[in-house]
């Protein structure tokens, strides 16, 4: 055999061992979950999520037959999906909705989500399970968004004949769809219907290894936090205390911040020229997190769970007259929000394992800082291009950066406006996609 043969047999021969490398894969996987699991939180909750799963879904088979079926990672890929199931329930309200997540912070984040009919975990991907999940669900229509690719379930959504969907999918040269031993890969993009890509990039890849029935749309994120932005004064009430806090000081707005974002800020503040005050809603709230915060952060600083209750006003004539200070926010789901609350934000992640979103603070227009580490995150290069986004990678950035924000109003107010547009432009993703799926689905 010549050389030259060694890519088309290592395809054919991967490509017959697909189900089974998958199922060894799975078994592993799921093996390595459960041992962690008396010691790993994230872990245990995996699985003790899972107990129960073919219970819960036999009570809810009826309820669900016929309708759509939405499959995310977790919260991030949800948002993304959210404004295409939101139009689609505006033209079908009677439809039924099954939600699953693969992740234990997913579903705990959305287990309540008021337009599903039922929400629960991916059943783990062997041929057994896909097939039982099918035969139960029987979806008419199937949405996966962004990366979920698991090769049982789409065999099965492909051989039931169901249209499917992948939304908001981003595409990059190094995935196994476009290496010679991607084969099997590339057979689980036959199963979608059509894919909707966020960029030109993602579209020619595709294009090159055959794969045509794709539209680029952009990603449907932009459309979500627009939709934030434009239903925040329904919900202005909630924001009341952060807005009584900043009062009419410069504030810097701390979202998603995990330990290595809050050591760089911390040293940065203390050498600014101008010490703006500070909203911090930190990724985690673990207690000794917020202890740790609650030590080292500028004074005075108050927990927002303290001041719940109290009035605006009262807010106002106390800690609103101080020009300093730390608002830590101990409450989930308010960050998306809250950035309107800010003059510049900083967004964390950007020193660990990759940024958190970006889009919810531009949206505001707001000027965002991030760290290093956002190469897989298309909109932070656009927001840099932009001249909305700022990346830091040491205390003397940041120090720099705020100093010349805070200082210079033009300068902050050109930012600002950026950011507001540069994520306005890009929204529109939602209504193709929901149209598509509209026209496939029976009356």
């Amino acid at each position: 055999m010549d050389d030259t043969d060694l890519p088309t047999q290592g395809h054919r021969l991967l490509f017959v061992l697909m189900p089974l490398l998958t199922d060894l894969g799975a078994a592993g996987y799921h093996a390595g979950v459960r041992l962690a699991a008396p010691f790993v939180p994230k872990a245990r909750a995996w699985v003790d999520g899972r107990k129960g799963l073919w219970a819960r879904l036999e009570a809810r088979r009826d309820a669900l037959q016929g309708g759509l079926w939405m499959h995310c990672a977790s919260v991030g890929e949800f948002e993304q999906g959210r404004p295409v199931l939101e139009a689609i329930k505006r033209e079908r309200p009677e439809l039924p909705v099954l939600l699953t997540f693969f992740s234990p912070s997913g579903f705990e984040a959305r287990k309540d989500f008021p337009l599903a009919t039922h929400v629960d975990y991916l059943p783990a991907d062997t041929a057994a399970n896909a097939r039982r999940f099918m035969d139960l669900v029987r979806p008419s229509t199937v949405l996966w968004v962004k990366y979920e690719f698991w090769y049982h379930h789409l065999h099965a959504v492909k051989k039931a004949g169901v249209p499917a969907y992948l939304v908001s999918a981003i595409l990059r040269p190094g995935q196994p769809f476009f290496r010679w031993y991607g084969g099997a890969w590339r057979n689980m993009l036959a199963a979608f219907t059509h894919l909707f890509v966020q960029d030109e990039p993602s579209r020619a890849l595709l294009s090159g290894i055959g794969v045509t029935n794709v539209t680029v749309t952009g990603d449907t994120r932009f459309d979500r936090v627009m939709d934030i932005v434009g239903e925040a004064s329904a919900h202005a009430g909630d924001l009341e205390i952060a807005a009584a806090f900043r009062s009419h000081n410069p504030t810097l707005l701390l979202g998603s911040t995990w330990p290595k974002d809050e050591e760089l800020i911390l040293a940065a503040y203390a050498k600014l020229n101008r010490k703006p005050k500070v909203i911090i809603a930190p990724h985690e709230l673990h207690e000794d997190q917020l202890l740790r915060i609650e030590a080292r952060f500028p004074k005075p600083l108050v927990r927002w769970s303290e001041l719940t209750g109290t009035t605006a006003t009262n807010i106002r004539a106390t800690l609103g007259q101080e020009t300093t200070g730390t608002l830590l926010v101990d409450r989930m789901g308010l960050l998306a929000r809250l950035y309107a609350h800010g003059d510049v934000a900083y967004v964390g992640g950007g020193f660990s394992d990759g940024i958190h979103s970006l889009l919810e603070a531009a949206a505001w227009g707001r000027p965002v800082i991030f760290g290093p580490n956002h190469r897989k995150f298309a909109e932070a290069q656009g927001l840099i291009e932009a001249g909305a986004g700022f990346e830091v990678r040491n205390m003397e950035d940041l120090v720099a950066l705020l100093d010349r924000l805070f200082a210079d109003r033009t300068e902050l107010k050109r930012a600002s406006e950026a950011a507001a547009r540069f994520v306005k432009e890009r929204t529109g993703a939602t209504n193709i996609i929901a149209k598509t799926c509209l026209g496939s689905m029976k009356p």
